[in-house]
This record gives structure tokens, C-alpha cells and sequence, in this order.
């Protein structure tokens, strides 16, 4: 089985035990630290240290003109990051919430994606656009959104997942680095849950690389995000009624890993794809083009899709009734398996 799990990119020795959120801020640290190019822009950032805290303490260490509080315009300093990463700089932009991002849209989809083609390849974009996004948390309108498939369609920009916290920080050390845009999507109900060993050093984990969370022969259930729990406890109450299901972390959802959905489906032949993005139009539609595309001849059943649902994310406590839960995870993998 190829191996697509964790690209480290130097021996570490310390490890510490990270939530997401403290996974974030660290790897924000080290690469201030290490460049004197990056620097972070957003709505309260500095002095307040950001609303979830993930840039808590970084202004009062690396300076004002490092850690940078804008105004309240997501268009503007989305536009500011622009000209920054043209002329040089490493800027990595926090949007409060995903929901907040649409004012910024346009900067996004007429400048950020396609500066490399506009200069035919003369100037890259290194740029990130962090966002914390998805249901869960009780959180007002606009706040819950998962707008992920808006990005996805928009060639020249990366859209990547993490869902634990060593994922997370060696992502967005990948990403800062890396010499084109990258959104970089944080499940805000994962940000203080379980905690994972995160090295102190620096490492990265490969953009546009899958990894086996549990391997399986009877389906693969694939997720990202907030959605990884909800389908690995899934998988494990099935076992105890014999169904081994394999699921995979697609952690990068622009580039897709079509090489991990396809080794993986032609080994299960069946497919559950759990996302709590609205249905129609979902990266899970993708996914299950791929699917056709790499592996139809080795379907057993129809591919399923667990998903939220086509109405915008309910307000506070009825958004549990929105997101996928695990009950409805394990009623797609039994409807596949015993098609």
C-alpha cells in the first residue's frame, strides 16, 4: 500500500501535546520567527491576540509590523496581502470566519488565483488566507458556513483541511511556504478538542496528500476536516457488527489525492463520502468523479454521500440537526455494504 501519510521534513525530538488552536499559533511562531518575510494581517489580531486566540502574545513578540490589526474590511486587506506577496513579503492573511470571507471574493477569484497565469509565471503569490470554518459551536448566521467548493473551482489557488493538530501545524508551515496561495480551512469545533504529539521543530506535511486514519476492506469512508471524527467513530461502532471500513483524510481538497480514492476504492469497492457542506455542488461531487473516472469497474454498490443539507446553517443549537452525525455515517456504510 503506498504510503501517504506524513512527510517530516528534518529527525524532531521534543514533542509537545497540541489541541489544533495551540498547534496553529506554534507553527504561526515558527515561521515568524524563521522569516523575517512573514507577517499575519486580520481583525484583531494583535492586541487581542485573534478570536480564537491563535495569534495570542505574537504581536507583543514580533512587533506591530509583524502582527498587523487591520480595519474591518475583508476586501481591503485581503487586497493589501496582494500587493505584499508581490513584492516579496510571506503575508498570512485570518478572515474571523469562513462566512466572513465573501466581501473578499473578488480579490480572491480576480487577483489571488490568477496572478501566476496574468504574468505568465513571472510573479508566484506567496500568500495564505487562514479561515475557521463549519458548525458545531453554536455560532450565529454566517458564522458556520462551509463554503470550501467555492475555492475548489478556482484554479491557482490551494485549498487545504487539517483535522488534528500535528496536521495542522505541519500544513501551514507547507503552506506558508509554498510559492503560490493557499486557504487554509480550520475546523473551529475541532480547535480545543483532542490533543495530538506535535514536534517542536520545525516539519510540514505535504500539500496535496491523503492519509489512512483506519485502513478497512469492506468500504472507504472519506472525510477532512471536523468530519474525520464524526466518520472514524462511525467505522468503529460498525466494527462490532463486522464491517472493517478504511477511512481516509483527504486533508488537501485542492489538489485532490486522486491516487489515495483510487487505491483505496479498488481494494473496498464501495464509497461513503462525509462532508457538512450543503449537498449540491459539494467536493464530495468530485470525489465521486474521480471515483468514476479511476475506479467504476470496481464498484460493488452505488457511492454514497452523508452531507449537510441544501438550506443555510441553521442557527445555535439546531445546527446539530444540519451536520452529519455518526449515526447517519454508519446508516450510509451499512446501506453500502449491504447493497
Amino acid at each position: 500500500m503506498t504510503d501517504n501519510r506524513i512527510t517530516v521534513q528534518k529527525k524532531t525530538t521534543k514533542q509537545n501535546k497540541y489541541n489544533v488552536i495551540q498547534a496553529i499559533k506554534d507553527g504561526l511562531k515558527t515561521m515568524l520567527a524563521e522569516d523575517e518575510n512573514v507577517l499575519l494581517l486580520g481583525e484583531d489580531i494583535g492586541v487581542n491576540g485573534g478570536v480564537f486566540r491563535a495569534t495570542e502574545g505574537l504581536q507583543k513578540e514580533f512587533g506591530e509590523k509583524r502582527v498587523i490589526d487591520t480595519p474591518l474590511s475583508e476586501a481591503g486587506f485581503v487586497g493589501t496581502a496582494v500587493g505584499m506577496a508581490l513584492n516579496g513579503l510571506r503575508p498570512v492573511v485570518e478572515i474571523q470566519f469562513l462566512g466572513f470571507i465573501y466581501p473578499a471574493y473578488e480579490q480572491i477569484a480576480t487577483h489571488v488565483s490568477r496572478m501566476r497565469s496574468r504574468t505568465l509565471g513571472f510573479y508566484s503569490l506567496p500568500m495564505v488566507i487562514r479561515a475557521p470554518y463549519g458548525a458545531g459551536v453554536g455560532a450565529p448566521e454566517i458564522h458556520s458556513d462551509s463554503a470550501e467548493a467555492l475555492f475548489t473551482h478556482m484554479p491557482g489557488i490551494k485549498v487545504v483541511c487539517p483535522s488534528n493538530a500535528y496536521d495542522a501545524k505541519g500544513l501551514l508551515i507547507a503552506s506558508i511556504e509554498d510559492p503560490d496561495p493557499v486557504l487554509f480551512l480550520e475546523p473551529m469545533r475541532l480547535y480545543r478538542g483532542t490533543r495530538k504529539e506535535v514536534p517542536s521543530e520545525k516539519y510540514t506535511v505535504e500539500i496535496g496528500k491523503g492519509t489512512y486514519v483506519k485502513e478497512g476492506k469492506d468500504v472507504s469512508v472519506f472525510a477532512w476536516g471536523a468530519m474525520v471524527p464524526v466518520a472514524e467513530k462511525a467505522a468503529q461502532a460498525l466494527e462490532a457488527e463486522g464491517i472493517s471500513s478504511e477511512v481516509i483524510d483527504l486533508r488537501t481538497l485542492y489538489p485532490l489525492d486522486k491516487d489515495i480514492i483510487a487505491e483505496s476504492v479498488q481494494k473496498t469497492g464501495r464509497a461513503v463520502i462525509v462532508h457538512e457542506a450543503h449537498e449540491t455542488g459539494g467536493v464530495g461531487s468530485e470525489i465521486t468523479s474521480i471515483i468514476n473516472d479511476t475506479s467504476f469497474l470496481y464498484l460493488k454498490s452505488p457511492i454514497k454521500r452523508v452531507t449537510g443539507f441544501d438550506v443555510p446553517v441553521p442557527l445555535f443549537s439546531i445546527e446539530h440537526d444540519y451536520v452529519p452525525t455518526p449515526e447517519r455515517v454508519k446508516a450510509a456504510i451499512k446501506n453500502s455494504v449491504e447493497f
